[in-house]
């Protein structure tokens, strides 16, 4: 994963997020942190959202570790899944490779192409939008959406951050958990909204922190049951449907 993502609030200033960060870790540390309402308040079912049935878009930005468990988990029709296309931020990276091996569609919107950021916002949401997910997967994906894509996928994108919502949000999740003394850390597999990290809460999963931890080996941990946890959960919003009214999310 890189050290840093880009990203934007909806008025479209960019910057970095190791540059953002304010005070101590944990919750609470993001002076200019943004939270709106997500665009669908409730999202059920397929007639609704105009969607084809059992259908997501992956988003991805490096080398598609957490796609390629998606794949994986799409190779058994009981899963129910079937991932329409890949998209991306760049090219020339594994996640893309790994796609077009599986023979899945791909597509790369990038924001250096693009005037404004919102103009790549409202690229990136029609791109997504046609292949007519049910649900969008950002998986590794290191930008932030923006009031185009949200006001289009709002309530049905999601995401997972490699610590227990709401602390150390951010790409720093695992290094801050170590610095900062805890003895349980996690995972957490949210709905989108315009923040860092700060959306509704589908799932959460722990991993305990060893004495003799590093950051990478807390990471890898992480990310052995992130993986898990985002292949079952987006398994079973797909099959099941989903609410999201306000804060909670539930699986029907």
């Amino acid at each position: 994963m890189a050290d840093c993502r880009e990203w934007a609030t909806p008025g479209g200033r960019t910057g970095d997020l190791r540059g953002e960060a304010k005070g101590a870790p944990g919750m609470g540390r993001w002076t200019e942190q943004v939270r709106c309402p997500i665009s669908s308040l409730i999202v059920t079912n397929m007639a609704e959202t105009g969607s084809i049935t059992g259908s997501i878009v992956v988003l991805v930005s490096g080398c598609g570790t957490n796609l390629q468990a998606l794949i994986d988990a799409t190779a058994d029709p009981a899963y129910g899944v079937r991932i329409a296309a890949v998209g991306a931020d760049r090219d020339d990276i594994e996640g893309l490779n790994r796609a077009r091996r599986a023979g899945i569609p791909t597509f790369v919107c990038r924001v250096a192409d693009f005037t404004t950021r919102a103009d790549w916002d409202a690229a990136l949401a029609s791109q997504v939008a046609a292949y007519r997910p049910q649900l969008v997967v950002l998986a590794g994906f290191m930008k932030l959406t923006g009031e185009a894509f949200l006001r289009q996928f709002g309530g049905r994108s999601v995401n997972t951050h490699p610590a227990l919502s709401p602390s150390f949000p951010g790409v720093h999740g695992p290094k801050e958990a170590l610095d900062y003394g805890v003895k349980v850390t996690g995972c957490t597999l949210f709905v989108v909204d315009a923040g860092v990290d700060t959306g509704p809460i589908v799932a959460q999963s722990a991993v305990s922190v060893h004495a003799d931890d590093t950051v990478e080996t807390l990471h890898e941990r992480i990310k052995t049951v992130e993986r898990q946890m985002l292949v079952d959960y987006v398994g079973r919003m797909v099959r099941d449907g989903f609410s999201v009214t306000e804060r909670k999310v539930t699986i029907s």
